[in-house]
């Protein structure tokens, strides 16, 4: 899933993506038909996963919380928490960022997948399930991505710096504005009550968790090897773990989702719509406001993927935590996970194709 800063760094190699990364929808494709399988084969197996919770009355399935904290730590370590205070250089480019992502994308989703599935989709969708598919999208737009982007943005020869001053800025807003956000929208866009102490397990168990185990390893292993080490030796050896907690992750899903999808695959297609919509929406605005304030392409290409593409590991396990495994809000989110591969390596293909429109600019250097 996340790729070194090595690689990242590697600017003037051809801009290709690793075996794994490359082929991610494929890979996706295979979970999902082994989850499914696996959900009709052994859905008594999958019933116990189902009720192992991380702390009771959690609501937060213990399995995919391990999972998921073996996917999200290394991605947590790469935060260099101290390259925030190089913005100061390029400020608008980060500005643009935080107004796409926090204050235009989850509540142009919560816009959107109102009217598709109100309305729209009024037709072939009741309306408890139109609920569910509006919570889904609206958790899942509510959720920046943050380790996919690192990839984005080495494919659309990004500032590697400024990506992770991006991403750590990013993260440190999700810690306070990510339930509220969920909360007032799903409430506002449904009739769907979310319990805030079930947000506040999901924030906790998915990323102030990760994000501090993260920063103590990065502290440490960076002060007491050296930076160099850390990221060109430490790092990629969890690159093989990172991929094979992904797939697990993947594979559970589905097998939660296994009645869900092979009884709603309509369903899919339907709610993928209004999915392919806000992403290249908010990808257009990010760009069309970084072109209007004529911030460089380096800084500008990134931050465009980053208000289109998604935390879906974080989104997926909220909406299992707030709804269950088995609800249409968790299909939602899977559904994301679906999309995403395919509709932003399209993104990077446009933003590669206009690097023509944008200033050359020195880069930003990040903060040891």
């Amino acid at each position: 899933m996340a790729t070194t800063s090595a690689d990242i760094c590697q600017t003037t190699a051809p801009k290709r993506l690793n075996w794994f990364e490359r082929y991610l929808t494929i890979w996706v494709g295979l979970c999902m038909v082994a989850g499914l399988v696996l959900g009709k084969a052994a859905p008594s197996l999958v019933q116990g996963l189902r009720g192992v919770e991380f702390g009771r009355g959690s609501h937060v399935n213990g399995p995919i919380a391990v999972l998921i904290w073996l996917m999200i730590i290394p991605m947590m370590m790469r935060v260099n928490f101290g390259a925030i205070l190089n913005v100061r250089e390029k400020p608008r480019g980060l500005m643009v960022t935080l107004f796409v992502n926090w204050l235009v994308k989850p509540f142009s989703m919560a816009l959107i997948g109102w009217v598709f599935f109100r309305h729209v989709f009024a037709a072939w969708i009741s309306p408890a399930d139109a609920n569910q598919y509006i919570a889904g999208v609206i958790i899942l737009a509510a959720a920046p991505c943050t380790a996919m982007v690192f990839v984005w943005s080495y494919l659309t020869d990004g500032d590697p710096a400024y990506t992770l001053v991006q991403v750590s800025v990013n993260d440190l807003i999700m810690l306070f504005l990510f339930a509220p956000i969920v909360r007032f929208l799903v409430s506002g866009a449904s009739s769907l009550t979310v319990p805030f102490i079930v947000l506040l397990y999901s924030v906790t168990a998915f990323i102030v968790i990760p994000l501090t185990v993260g920063a103590a390893f990065r502290a440490w292993l960076t002060r007491t090897r050296g930076q160099a080490w850390f990221e060109q030796q430490f790092l990629p050896k969890f690159s093989p773990l990172t991929m094979v907690a992904l797939l697990a992750t993947l594979i559970l899903i589905f097998a939660f989702q296994a009645e869900n999808i092979t009884g709603r695959y309509f369903h899919v297609v339907l709610i993928a719509i209004p999915i392919l919509i806000q992403v290249y929406f908010n990808s257009a605005l990010a760009y069309g406001l970084m072109k209007f304030l004529k911030v460089e392409h380096a800084v500008a290409a990134p931050g465009a993927l980053i208000g289109a593409s998604n935390f879906f590991e974080l989104a997926v396990a909220t909406a299992i935590a707030l709804f269950g495994p088995g609800s249409g809000a968790a299909l939602a989110t899977v559904v994301g996970v679906l999309v995403e591969v395919p509709v932003m390596l399209s993104v990077c293909q446009v933003c590669n194709r206009t690097r023509h429109w944008f200033p050359e600019a020195r880069r930003v250097s990040a903060a040891p």
